[in-house]
Protein backbone atom coordinates (compact mmCIF):
# COMPACT_ATOMS: atom_id res chain seq x y z
CA UNK A 1 0.00 0.00 0.00
CA UNK A 2 1.33 3.44 -0.91
CA UNK A 3 2.73 5.33 2.14
CA UNK A 4 1.00 8.54 0.95
CA UNK A 5 -2.30 6.75 1.51
CA UNK A 6 -1.42 4.45 4.40
CA UNK A 7 0.00 7.08 6.78
CA UNK A 8 -2.90 9.58 6.70
CA UNK A 9 -5.46 6.75 6.65
CA UNK A 10 -3.90 5.20 9.77
CA UNK A 11 -3.78 8.61 11.45
CA UNK A 12 -7.48 9.20 10.70
CA UNK A 13 -8.48 5.83 12.16
CA UNK A 14 -6.50 6.50 15.34
CA UNK A 15 -7.92 10.01 15.67
CA UNK A 16 -11.43 8.63 15.31
CA UNK A 17 -10.72 6.00 17.96
CA UNK A 18 -9.26 8.58 20.34
CA UNK A 19 -12.15 11.00 19.84
CA UNK A 20 -14.73 8.27 20.44
CA UNK A 21 -12.88 6.66 23.33
CA UNK A 22 -13.63 3.29 21.71
CA UNK A 23 -10.20 1.84 22.61
CA UNK A 24 -8.01 1.88 25.70
CA UNK A 25 -4.44 3.30 25.38
CA UNK A 26 -3.03 -0.21 24.92
CA UNK A 27 -5.90 -0.91 22.55
CA UNK A 28 -4.84 2.07 20.43
CA UNK A 29 -1.25 0.82 20.40
CA UNK A 30 -2.40 -2.63 19.27
CA UNK A 31 -4.56 -0.99 16.59
CA UNK A 32 -1.57 1.03 15.34
CA UNK A 33 0.62 -2.07 15.04
CA UNK A 34 -2.22 -3.90 13.31
CA UNK A 35 -2.66 -1.06 10.82
CA UNK A 36 1.08 -1.10 10.03
CA UNK A 37 0.98 -4.87 9.41
CA UNK A 38 -1.92 -4.35 6.99
CA UNK A 39 -0.34 -1.35 5.26
CA UNK A 40 2.97 -3.05 4.34
CA UNK A 41 1.17 -5.29 1.84
CA UNK A 42 1.13 -3.88 -1.72
CA UNK A 43 -2.62 -4.49 -2.05
CA UNK A 44 -4.84 -1.87 -0.42
CA UNK A 45 -7.74 -4.30 0.06
CA UNK A 46 -6.55 -5.63 3.43
CA UNK A 47 -6.17 -2.19 4.96
CA UNK A 48 -9.59 -1.35 3.53
CA UNK A 49 -11.11 -4.43 5.21
CA UNK A 50 -9.57 -3.40 8.54
CA UNK A 51 -10.96 0.12 8.12
CA UNK A 52 -14.37 -1.16 7.06
CA UNK A 53 -14.59 -3.50 10.04
CA UNK A 54 -13.61 -0.69 12.43
CA UNK A 55 -16.12 1.76 10.97
CA UNK A 56 -19.11 -0.58 10.70
CA UNK A 57 -18.30 -2.14 14.06
CA UNK A 58 -18.25 1.29 15.69
CA UNK A 59 -21.50 2.19 13.93
CA UNK A 60 -23.49 -0.85 15.10
CA UNK A 61 -22.09 -0.48 18.62
CA UNK A 62 -23.69 2.98 18.78
CA UNK A 63 -27.11 1.75 17.62
CA UNK A 64 -29.50 2.30 20.57
CA UNK A 65 -26.55 2.24 22.96
CA UNK A 66 -28.66 3.65 25.78
CA UNK A 67 -31.20 0.84 25.34
CA UNK A 68 -28.51 -1.84 25.24
CA UNK A 69 -26.83 -0.48 28.35
CA UNK A 70 -30.03 -1.10 30.32
CA UNK A 71 -30.32 -4.73 29.22
CA UNK A 72 -27.21 -5.87 31.13
CA UNK A 73 -25.27 -4.83 34.23
CA UNK A 74 -21.65 -3.82 34.60
CA UNK A 75 -19.36 -5.64 37.01
CA UNK A 76 -18.25 -2.21 38.24
CA UNK A 77 -21.88 -1.33 39.10
CA UNK A 78 -24.25 0.71 36.98
CA UNK A 79 -25.45 0.15 33.43
CA UNK A 80 -24.06 -2.63 31.30
CA UNK A 81 -21.69 -2.57 28.36
CA UNK A 82 -18.05 -3.53 28.10
CA UNK A 83 -16.71 -0.01 27.71
CA UNK A 84 -13.59 0.76 25.68
CA UNK A 85 -12.07 -2.18 23.81
CA UNK A 86 -8.74 -3.45 25.14
CA UNK A 87 -5.61 -4.57 23.28
CA UNK A 88 -6.70 -8.16 23.87
CA UNK A 89 -9.95 -7.58 22.02
CA UNK A 90 -8.20 -5.71 19.20
CA UNK A 91 -5.74 -8.56 18.68
CA UNK A 92 -8.47 -11.18 18.96
CA UNK A 93 -10.20 -9.54 16.00
CA UNK A 94 -7.12 -8.96 13.86
CA UNK A 95 -4.09 -11.07 14.81
CA UNK A 96 -4.95 -13.95 12.46
CA UNK A 97 -5.40 -11.58 9.53
CA UNK A 98 -2.17 -9.73 10.40
CA UNK A 99 -0.14 -12.95 10.42
CA UNK A 100 -1.64 -14.12 7.12
CA UNK A 101 -1.07 -10.71 5.51
CA UNK A 102 2.60 -10.72 6.51
CA UNK A 103 2.94 -14.30 5.26
CA UNK A 104 1.44 -13.39 1.87
CA UNK A 105 3.55 -10.23 1.66
CA UNK A 106 6.66 -12.35 2.28
CA UNK A 107 5.65 -14.73 -0.53
CA UNK A 108 5.35 -11.78 -2.90
CA UNK A 109 8.76 -10.45 -1.87
CA UNK A 110 10.29 -13.88 -2.46
CA UNK A 111 8.69 -14.05 -5.90
CA UNK A 112 6.69 -17.14 -4.96
CA UNK A 113 3.35 -15.61 -5.93
CA UNK A 114 2.02 -12.85 -8.17
CA UNK A 115 1.71 -9.33 -6.90
CA UNK A 116 -0.15 -8.18 -10.02
CA UNK A 117 -3.41 -10.06 -9.44
CA UNK A 118 -5.09 -12.84 -7.49
CA UNK A 119 -5.70 -15.97 -9.55
CA UNK A 120 -8.74 -18.21 -9.16
CA UNK A 121 -7.76 -20.99 -6.77
CA UNK A 122 -4.83 -18.88 -5.54
CA UNK A 123 -3.22 -18.63 -2.13
CA UNK A 124 -5.33 -19.65 0.84
CA UNK A 125 -3.87 -16.78 2.90
CA UNK A 126 -6.09 -14.36 0.96
CA UNK A 127 -9.17 -16.50 1.62
CA UNK A 128 -8.28 -16.70 5.31
CA UNK A 129 -7.80 -12.94 5.66
CA UNK A 130 -11.14 -12.05 4.10
CA UNK A 131 -13.06 -14.81 5.90
CA UNK A 132 -11.54 -13.79 9.23
CA UNK A 133 -12.86 -10.24 8.85
CA UNK A 134 -16.21 -11.59 7.67
CA UNK A 135 -16.44 -13.71 10.83
CA UNK A 136 -15.55 -10.93 13.27
CA UNK A 137 -17.89 -8.51 11.49
CA UNK A 138 -20.66 -11.10 11.69
CA UNK A 139 -19.98 -11.61 15.39
CA UNK A 140 -20.06 -7.87 16.05
CA UNK A 141 -23.30 -7.35 14.12
CA UNK A 142 -25.01 -10.32 15.74
CA UNK A 143 -24.07 -9.36 19.30
CA UNK A 144 -24.69 -5.61 18.97
CA UNK A 145 -27.97 -5.87 17.05
CA UNK A 146 -29.24 -9.24 18.25
CA UNK A 147 -29.45 -8.00 21.85
CA UNK A 148 -32.11 -5.54 20.68
CA UNK A 149 -34.42 -8.32 19.51
CA UNK A 150 -37.93 -8.19 20.96
CA UNK A 151 -37.87 -11.97 21.40
CA UNK A 152 -35.66 -13.44 24.16
CA UNK A 153 -32.40 -15.17 23.15
CA UNK A 154 -32.22 -18.94 23.01
CA UNK A 155 -29.19 -20.83 24.29
CA UNK A 156 -27.73 -22.44 21.19
CA UNK A 157 -26.06 -25.24 23.16
CA UNK A 158 -29.23 -26.23 24.99
CA UNK A 159 -31.09 -29.27 23.59
CA UNK A 160 -34.35 -27.44 24.25
CA UNK A 161 -33.04 -24.03 23.13
CA UNK A 162 -34.13 -22.59 26.47
CA UNK A 163 -34.67 -18.88 26.89
CA UNK A 164 -31.85 -16.89 28.49
CA UNK A 165 -31.33 -13.20 29.43
CA UNK A 166 -29.95 -10.80 26.78
CA UNK A 167 -26.17 -10.80 26.73
CA UNK A 168 -25.83 -14.47 27.73
CA UNK A 169 -22.85 -16.25 26.14
CA UNK A 170 -24.27 -18.66 23.58
CA UNK A 171 -27.60 -16.86 23.39
CA UNK A 172 -28.88 -16.30 19.85
CA UNK A 173 -31.88 -14.67 18.19
CA UNK A 174 -33.15 -14.74 14.62
CA UNK A 175 -32.51 -11.00 14.28
CA UNK A 176 -28.97 -11.41 15.59
CA UNK A 177 -28.23 -14.32 13.25
CA UNK A 178 -29.49 -12.43 10.20
CA UNK A 179 -27.54 -9.35 11.29
CA UNK A 180 -24.42 -11.51 11.51
CA UNK A 181 -24.79 -12.64 7.91
CA UNK A 182 -25.34 -9.01 6.91
CA UNK A 183 -22.06 -8.02 8.55
CA UNK A 184 -20.28 -10.84 6.70
CA UNK A 185 -21.90 -9.71 3.44
CA UNK A 186 -20.56 -6.16 3.90
CA UNK A 187 -17.02 -7.53 4.21
CA UNK A 188 -17.54 -9.91 1.27
CA UNK A 189 -18.82 -7.06 -0.91
CA UNK A 190 -15.90 -4.82 0.05
CA UNK A 191 -13.41 -7.54 -0.79
CA UNK A 192 -14.93 -8.37 -4.18
CA UNK A 193 -14.73 -4.70 -5.16
CA UNK A 194 -11.13 -4.13 -4.05
CA UNK A 195 -9.32 -7.46 -4.48
CA UNK A 196 -7.14 -7.41 -7.65
CA UNK A 197 -8.72 -10.49 -9.24
CA UNK A 198 -7.07 -11.75 -12.43
CA UNK A 199 -9.57 -10.75 -15.14
CA UNK A 200 -10.95 -12.82 -17.98
CA UNK A 201 -9.15 -11.54 -21.08
CA UNK A 202 -9.68 -13.82 -24.08
CA UNK A 203 -10.46 -17.51 -23.70
CA UNK A 204 -9.08 -18.15 -27.19
CA UNK A 205 -5.56 -17.20 -26.16
CA UNK A 206 -4.97 -19.67 -23.36
CA UNK A 207 -6.96 -22.07 -21.23
CA UNK A 208 -5.50 -20.41 -18.11
CA UNK A 209 -7.28 -17.18 -19.07
CA UNK A 210 -10.67 -18.88 -18.90
CA UNK A 211 -13.00 -18.18 -15.97
CA UNK A 212 -12.25 -20.30 -12.93
CA UNK A 213 -15.54 -22.20 -13.10
CA UNK A 214 -14.55 -23.31 -16.62
CA UNK A 215 -11.17 -24.62 -15.51
CA UNK A 216 -9.11 -21.44 -15.85
CA UNK A 217 -7.42 -19.04 -13.43
CA UNK A 218 -9.44 -15.90 -14.09
CA UNK A 219 -12.38 -14.29 -12.32
CA UNK A 220 -15.57 -13.51 -14.21
CA UNK A 221 -18.93 -12.34 -12.89
CA UNK A 222 -20.03 -15.81 -11.74
CA UNK A 223 -16.75 -16.48 -9.93
CA UNK A 224 -17.04 -13.17 -8.08
CA UNK A 225 -20.66 -13.87 -7.17
CA UNK A 226 -19.62 -17.27 -5.82
CA UNK A 227 -16.85 -15.56 -3.82
CA UNK A 228 -19.34 -13.20 -2.15
CA UNK A 229 -21.64 -16.11 -1.28
CA UNK A 230 -18.76 -18.20 0.04
CA UNK A 231 -17.34 -15.45 2.26
CA UNK A 232 -20.78 -14.47 3.55
CA UNK A 233 -21.67 -18.05 4.49
CA UNK A 234 -18.32 -18.72 6.15
CA UNK A 235 -18.41 -15.42 8.02
CA UNK A 236 -21.92 -16.01 9.31
CA UNK A 237 -21.05 -19.61 10.18
CA UNK A 238 -18.01 -18.38 12.09
CA UNK A 239 -20.26 -16.20 14.22
CA UNK A 240 -22.52 -19.17 14.97
CA UNK A 241 -19.46 -21.25 15.90
CA UNK A 242 -18.43 -18.46 18.27
CA UNK A 243 -21.88 -18.69 19.89
CA UNK A 244 -21.47 -22.44 20.35
CA UNK A 245 -18.03 -21.96 21.91
CA UNK A 246 -19.36 -19.18 24.14
CA UNK A 247 -22.19 -21.39 25.33
CA UNK A 248 -19.83 -24.28 26.05
CA UNK A 249 -16.79 -22.50 27.46
CA UNK A 250 -17.87 -19.09 28.81
CA UNK A 251 -20.15 -19.05 31.83
CA UNK A 252 -22.45 -16.05 32.13
CA UNK A 253 -23.06 -14.48 35.54
CA UNK A 254 -26.66 -13.42 36.15
CA UNK A 255 -27.62 -10.98 38.89
CA UNK A 256 -30.23 -12.73 41.06
CA UNK A 257 -32.01 -9.48 41.92
CA UNK A 258 -32.60 -8.22 38.38
CA UNK A 259 -32.15 -11.34 36.26
CA UNK A 260 -29.69 -9.44 34.05
CA UNK A 261 -26.30 -10.67 32.80
CA UNK A 262 -23.29 -9.01 34.45
CA UNK A 263 -20.61 -7.93 31.97
CA UNK A 264 -16.95 -7.33 32.73
CA UNK A 265 -15.17 -4.20 31.61
CA UNK A 266 -13.12 -4.73 28.48
CA UNK A 267 -14.63 -8.16 28.00
CA UNK A 268 -13.01 -9.56 31.15
CA UNK A 269 -14.51 -12.61 32.80
CA UNK A 270 -16.77 -11.90 35.77
CA UNK A 271 -16.21 -14.04 38.84
CA UNK A 272 -19.24 -15.51 40.52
Amino acid sequence: MQPLIAIPATALLLLRSLSNGSLTPLGNLAALLTAIAHAVHPWSVFFALLSTFFLIGTAVTKVKRDVKSRLTLSSSDGAGGEGARTHTQVLANSIVASVLILAHWWKIRQGRTMARCYAYGGELEVVGIVCQYAAVAADTFSSELGILSSSPPRLITSPTLRKVPPGTNGGVTLIGTLAGFLGAFVIASTSVILLPFCPVIDTRLSSSLRPGLLGGNSWGLWEKAAWVCFVTVWGGSGSLLDSFLGGWLQASVVDVRTGKVVEGRGGKMVSR
